[in-house]
């Protein structure tokens, strides 16, 4: 629940303090701006609140690893891929996203500290606890940090609490650890194709790196 917090109040306060002129900038996201990045946020947030109030029973389906999905990278032909620029475009001004995110995501922060870990919830056809559905997102939320400042240098990314739990997450889905010389960025970075791994770091892969990248879905 702290690193959920952590991380959701990290990214949500990296968005509040852009200047209007970084909306327009290309994200980490490929073909997104940031814009488009901060939209995709506000649904995110939307799903959190949705999730929460969702109540299942039986016994839990996935945990907070095996609730990721591996898929084929996106090929831009999703209609909710083509929706998102549309939406973050009729915003008009930064200053509404920033709104938008901040209230909803708010809220979806005060429900998730509300929330009781052990309840059972139901999303995307699972089920799953609170606990496992929240430690999910740390994921969520610190990849999305790193694709917010991937051309924004002066703005600060992920803590490093974020970071190396996102690493261990990344790495359970995977089935092993990345080489030890990988900073936790780097596995993030490098691991979800966000980042083309140096001639260094495709030694150090081996085999491992025929995997790559990791497309979560």
């Amino acid at each position: 629940m702290e690193l959920f917090s952590r991380s959701w109040v990290g990214l949500r306060e990296a968005v509040a303090a852009l200047p209007d002129g970084d909306f327009g900038r290309a994200s980490g996201c490929a073909g997104w701006l940031v814009r488009d990045l901060v939209c995709h946020l506000v649904i995110d947030a939307q799903d959190v609140l949705i999730t929460l109030v969702t109540p299942a029973e039986g016994a839990a389906t996935v945990d907070a690893v095996t609730y990721w999905r591996l898929v084929d990278p996106p090929t831009g032909e999703d209609p909710l891929d083509a929706l998102i620029p549309r939406l973050a475009a009729a915003y008009g001004e930064p200053w509404l996203l920033k709104f938008h995110l901040d209230d909803v995501g708010a809220a979806a922060g005060r429900a998730a500290e509300l929330a009781d870990p052990a309840v059972l919830v139901g999303t995307r056809g699972e089920v799953l606890t609170v606990g496992d559905y929240l430690a999910a997102y740390v994921l969520e939320w610190t990849l999305h940090h790193l694709d917010l400042v991937a051309h924004l240098p002066s703005v600060a990314g992920p803590d490093a609490g974020s970071l190396a739990a996102a690493r261990v997450a990344l790495e359970k889905i995977a089935g092993r650890a990345f080489p030890a010389s990988f900073s936790d960025r780097d596995v993030l970075l490098v691991g979800t194709g966000r980042r083309v791994p140096t001639g260094t770091e495709k030694v150090a892969l081996g085999e491992f790196g025929a995997r790559l990248p990791f497309v979560l879905g």
